[in-house]
């Protein structure tokens, strides 16, 4: 399949406020998108995935009908189009608001007011999830690894999945809390292990330690994939041997290269 270029990007807009809605299509254009729609809630918005299959869908927070949490969280829930793109335009920075979006794979969060540049880096890593790039190694093959995904949502693991699919890795195996990677981690080997922080039963800085001192495969690479914004957890976990930490959102390409380097080293 031919790559995609960001002139073919077709983008649904979905905003109900008419000045914020030209401002963004304005600056849509500015960054080089031709092709695109807009409507202002989301039940019309959902309607029109179904009909004509954006490639991008960019939404406020607060709509008349849901807020971009609920759209987001329907898109993924809907089997024809749990695979869309989504971003987020919003001032809301609360952690309960903001937080739901962050698990259910974005390519961007972006602040009102944002500036082009922002808005072209989230284009660009829109294109790289549409258009992924395998992993390259010099002693691996992308479809050799075996993988082990980590995290108590399924909405954040099917997009974890999504990605590590995207850079070539098609052995991948699933746990929904560090609790539950526990037993697998004894019966099977994995060239590297991604994990989320905040889980309920056993954490994210919890696995990592159980992997570093009592597993059998203590020199596995983790990389953390997380919301967490507390500073001095985010410490204590490269205190216990996290090999890589990437944000949620986070950039494929972020990801392609920390997943890389870790390799690189091992």
């Amino acid at each position: 399949m031919t790559p995609k270029s960001l002139e073919e990007l077709y983008i649904l807009l979905v905003e109900p406020s008419q000045p914020q809605s030209k401002f963004i299509l304005n600056q849509l254009i500015n960054a080089g998108i031709s092709r695109y729609d807009s409507v202002k809630d989301g039940k019309t918005a959902l309607e029109a995935m179904h009909i004509y299959h954006p490639d991008l869908v960019i939404s406020a927070m607060y709509l008349p009908d849901m807020t971009g949490s609920d759209l987001v969280q329907s898109m993924r829930a809907d089997e024809d189009l749990h695979e869309l793109a989504f971003m987020l335009i919003s001032s809301e920075t609360g952690f309960d608001m903001i937080d739901p979006v962050r698990q259910a794979g974005v390519t961007a969060i972006l602040p009102k007011p944002f500036e082009l540049a922002q808005l072209k880096r989230a284009l660009f890593n829109t294109l790289d999830m549409i258009n992924p790039k395998t992993i390259e190694l010099d002693d691996f093959h992308a479809e050799d690894l075996k993988v082990l995904v980590v995290d108590d949502s399924l909405t954040a693991r099917k997009h974890i999945k999504r990605v590590l699919a995207g850079l070539g890795i098609e052995k991948i195996v699933e746990a929904d809390d560090g609790a539950s990677a526990v037993p697998i981690l004894a019966e099977q080997f994995f060239d590297f292990v991604v994990t989320d922080y905040n889980m309920p039963q056993m954490d994210g800085k919890a696995l990592i330690e159980y992997i570093r001192t009592n597993s059998n495969q203590g020199a596995v690479p983790v990389l953390m994939v997380t919301s967490e914004g507390n500073m001095n957890n985010l410490a204590a976990v490269e205190q216990a041997g996290v090999s890589g930490i990437c944000d949620k959102p986070f950039e494929t390409d972020t990801v392609r290269a920390l997943i890389q380097n870790m390799l690189s080293e091992i």
